[in-house]
């Protein structure tokens, strides 16, 4: 895929790069690959379980237009959203691995499927990220959902 918003978007990802022509070029010559980029100057990465990042991730787009981005391994096993800088060294809950300052992430290409990684919802080239609060909001609703599934699934003693 490529257009003003997959330029937008790489451009974007590219400039926390040590090298962000390195970066393009990365991506330019090798249609699978993934680079590597500094989490804690434009975004930190909270990474969810896949279990609670799924329905995250359904509360999430009911609640907002538009998440920032979310990255997903390929086996769905776990879940990236991208959130403010300094998220990661503030959150409390257990789970859930901050990915902040220090912190590297593996990024494919937006628009690209990659065999490790893949884009569920591509960066924008705009900044835009999920707000924490809002993150937190989706977690809890997804949580409390799935275990009142589990209460019902229960067999009555």
């Amino acid at each position: 895929m490529t257009g003003p918003d997959t330029k937008a978007a790489v451009a974007w990802l590219a400039s926390v790069a040590p090298d962000p022509g390195a970066c393009r070029w990365e991506w330019e010559r090798n249609p699978h690959g993934t680079v590597l980029l500094p989490a804690g100057r434009r975004w930190d990465v909270l990474i969810l379980p896949g279990e609670l990042g799924c329905p995250t991730l359904d509360v999430l787009t009911r609640l907002v237009d538009r998440p920032g981005p979310v990255l997903a391994d390929s086996g769905g096993g776990r879940m990236g959203f991208f959130v403010p800088p300094g998220t990661a060294s503030r959150w409390i809950g257990g789970g859930v691995r901050g990915c902040g300052r220090g912190s590297w992430i593996v990024v494919p290409y937006p628009g690209r499927a990659t065999g490790g990684v893949r884009w569920l919802i591509r960066p924008d080239g705009s900044g835009t990220l999920t707000d924490a609060a809002l993150l937190e909001r989706a977690m809890h609703e997804a949580a409390g959902a799935a275990a009142q599934a589990a209460r019902e699934r229960r067999p009555e003693s």
